[in-house]
């Protein structure tokens, strides 16, 4: 298609806009995937003007399934890194970090989330930098040795998410729930 007169410039922004390929050509602008032929005189008549407008309608309809289908895509990845995460990525609180897995991943809820803030509260109280002077127990779950951690991240020394998620398999796979290893650690003094 061959566009031509003083509407080239503009023409050209909307086309790179809406992801055409426009390209100058002699004297005019020529411009693939177009929604439909349209030759743009600089006759200023009516019939022109309302072409004008059909175009310009085209493009920016075009323009706004782009940016839907763009938005569609990036709500989908956010849902699939919450998925294989099981927490909100901008979330930074530890404690709100671990609620979020505790239901996504293990359908725990706020009992459970007592228990197991009842355990954390006294090993480190929810310092990922937490380390015990007295062994090699480190960060938010005390792991001992702390170097266990590493099987759920190489972070595993500043990122409370990774020691989180490391804690609560732990205690899933030890003592089933957060109650049932809180129950333990009142009778032993550890868990």
């Amino acid at each position: 298609m061959l566009i031509t007169g003083g509407f080239r410039k503009g023409l050209v922004v909307l086309a790179a806009l809406v992801g055409l390929a426009p390209t100058l050509s002699g004297e005019g602008l020529t411009a693939t995937a177009l929604p439909a032929p349209l030759a743009v005189s600089t006759d200023d008549s009516p019939a022109d003007t309302s072409e004008l407008a059909i175009y310009r309608q085209a493009l920016l309809q075009k323009q706004s399934s782009a940016i839907d289908i763009r938005n569609a895509t990036i709500r989908a990845l956010h849902e699939q890194q919450v998925q294989q995460l099981g927490y909100e990525p901008s979330v930074t609180d530890p404690r709100e970090i671990a609620r979020q897995i505790m239901l996504n991943k293990y359908s725990w809820g706020a009992d459970e989330f007592t228990c197991y803030n009842d355990i954390i509260m006294r090993e480190s109280k929810w310092n990922p930098f937490a380390d015990n002077p007295h062994s090699s127990a480190y960060g938010i779950p005390q792991a001992l040795p702390g170097r266990k951690m590493a099987s759920f991240g190489a972070d595993w020394r500043t990122n409370p998410a990774t020691q989180i998620r490391w804690g609560l398999d732990y205690v899933a796979s030890r003592y089933g729930t957060p109650c049932r290893a809180w129950g333990f650690k009142r009778a032993h003094g550890w868990y």
